[in-house]
């Protein structure tokens, strides 16, 4: 079972602020006490991103692919197994010692046998049914040796499992005798005590298995004729009741259980051990690792664990953007800076959002409210989340909050917000750099819904359009990619140049697109958004409204 850890987590396709507001925020927390809090990313960096991580020495917060409950996450790794070959009565005791109700059965690799089940064993084995059936013993030489705590006198045979009649020299002589004469001696175990004649008996007609109680002494003319009749002598301390009852408990292990037992990987769904156990009568599985070794066991009690991930989600507060498997966790806190949209909880959380340019910002006035100076290099980060998100203070979204944090951000960073602004769109706005069109164009990719309309929009930064116009083609085909296999309704790409002030939208969409989009046309698929430089603030409003209607 993990340790409980707090991820603090921006946007799929995340951006300089989600990052940097992200590593932050962890770093604030985490001076106001929050154990185990750690900042992390929800996808790959952009470029921008990049340069700025590099040029303030900070390291690249841990990637999360998914935060799905994992099957790891809810276990103990303390395991009892029991090894194949060990006597039933071994798996009895194991039972009784740990209160457990389940028992993996092992290979001497540790690979999974089976599962043997407390219940099933109790039933085959302590109610009473005919006779014949409780004499009859599936044991092997060594197993019945192990089970009596058991010293050989003589062994004859290989070790091998083999089907035999258990019976009790406790008669007199004449009455064993005549009791044994129809049996097949080769097929019989003997448990009995220092009764001379039936010792000296049982060796001459060569029973199999000859059981000497009570680690009493025994004959050597005795264990010499045993020798020559093939017959096994083995000396127990137990008494002859005992013996008997444990003799019946001798199987090993591994002839008990089939292979139709649950399995599951320690790193895969807790959502696939659920399925798994509602679709079988057994009350648990076994957990195997990577080697297909047993590392664990899971019950359906496991399936009420909490998983020990929490969330601290910044720059978005909708699930659609977040982490895949954030609805499957407990979400802890929200700090944002954007519109609200479906997010809701069980539970009462601690909610930040605040109509200022970037949530990085709003990270800000936190450590304002708590009195905490940040250290030059997260102070660092702060300014370029802000400075990303406000276009250098350029955006409509900017404010007087912004621009006043800008200069306390700046002063304690070392940093002139301008020309740091000026630094970070120079380190982003080569769009050739890109490994790949797609890579450009999910970047920094966002989904939202109007009415029964889906649209993305991506955004980049330019210093000048002249490198768009090359890529145009290029960046279209793209675009409908996504569009069909995300299945939306619009896919854009909303390109701003930094220096003019103004924005190039390229979108796909149906043919009534052009007639909805309310923005001048200047060529197939391309629109002219004359001082727009914010997506969530200008364009995605004005999508929202005409896309729904």
């Amino acid at each position: 079972m993990n340790q409980e850890v707090t991820y603090v987590v921006g946007h799929k396709n995340p951006d300089t602020d989600s990052i940097c507001s992200a590593i932050a925020y962890a770093h604030l927390r985490s001076q106001q006490g929050l154990a185990q809090v750690t900042p992390a990313r929800a996808g790959d960096l952009n470029r921008q991103t990049e340069f700025v991580l590099e040029e303030l020495g900070v390291p690249v917060p841990r990637l999360l692919v998914d935060v799905y409950p994992r099957v790891d996450d809810v276990v103990s790794k303390k395991v009892i197994i029991v090894d194949g070959n060990a006597p039933l009565s071994k798996a009895l005791e194991l039972f009784h010692q740990h209160s457990i109700r389940l028992l993996p059965v092992i290979d001497a690799e540790r690979r999974p046998l089976g599962l043997l089940f407390l219940k099933k064993v109790s039933e085959r084995f302590l109610i009473p049914r005919q006779a014949e059936e409780i004499r009859r013993v599936r044991t092997s030489l060594e197993a019945l040796r192990q089970c009596l705590d058991a010293t050989a006198l003589h062994q004859a045979e290989d070790d091998f499992v083999e089907d035999l009649d258990l019976y009790v020299g406790a008669m007199a002589s004449a009455t064993f005798y005549e009791k044994i004469s129809p049996c097949d001696p080769r097929g019989m175990i003997l448990i009995t005590g220092d009764r001379e004649r039936i010792l000296s008996q049982a060796v001459k007609v060569g029973v199999r298995i000859l059981v000497v109680t009570g680690s009493l002494p025994v004959a050597p003319e005795i264990v010499e004729e045993g020798r020559r009749n093939g017959v096994t002598i083995l000396s127990t301390p137990f008494d002859t009741a005992t013996a008997t009852w444990l003799a019946r408990l001798s199987t090993p292990v591994r002839l008990l259980v089939g292979d139709d037992y649950q399995s599951v990987g320690l790193h895969e769904q807790l959502e696939d051990l659920r399925l798994k156990l509602l679709h079988t009568k057994d009350p648990g599985a076994v957990v195997l690792d990577e080697e297909n070794k047993v590392v664990a066991v899971a019950t359906k009690s496991n399936l009420l664990a909490s998983s020990p991930v929490r969330l601290i989600l910044v720059d978005h507060n909708e699930l659609s953007q977040s982490v895949a498997g954030a609805d499957k966790v407990k979400i802890a806190e929200v700090v944002d800076h954007h519109r609200l949209g479906n997010f809701h909880t069980d539970y009462p959380i601690r909610f930040i959002n605040q109509p200022l340019g970037s949530t990085c910002t709003v990270v800000a006035t936190l450590y304002q409210q708590a009195g905490i100076d940040p250290d030059p290099a997260t102070a660092g980060l702060m300014l370029a989340g802000l400075l990303s998100d406000t276009v250098i203070l350029k955006s409509p979204t900017t404010t007087e909050v912004d621009r006043e944090l800008a200069l306390w951000l700046g002063g304690l960073a070392g940093k002139d917000p301008h020309k740091f602004g000026q630094q970070i769109f120079s380190a982003g706005s080569d769009l050739a750099a890109y490994p790949s069109v797609r890579q450009l164009l999910l970047a920094d990719f966002k989904e939202y819904q109007a009415g029964e309309r889906n649209f993305g929009v991506g955004q980049v930064e330019v210093v000048s359009f002249h490198e768009f116009y090359e890529m145009q083609e290029d960046i279209a085909a793209g675009l409908a990619a996504i569009k069909e296999e995300r299945g939306l309704d619009v896919a854009g790409l909303l390109v701003t140049d930094i220096v003019e002030g103004t924005s190039l939208l390229i979108a796909q969409g149906g043919k009534e697109l052009p007639y909805l989009m309310g923005y001048p046309k200047l060529g197939t698929d391309l629109y002219e958004l004359k001082g727009v430089l914010s997506r969530k603030k200008q364009l995605v409003p004005h999508l929202l409204k005409v896309l729904q209607g």
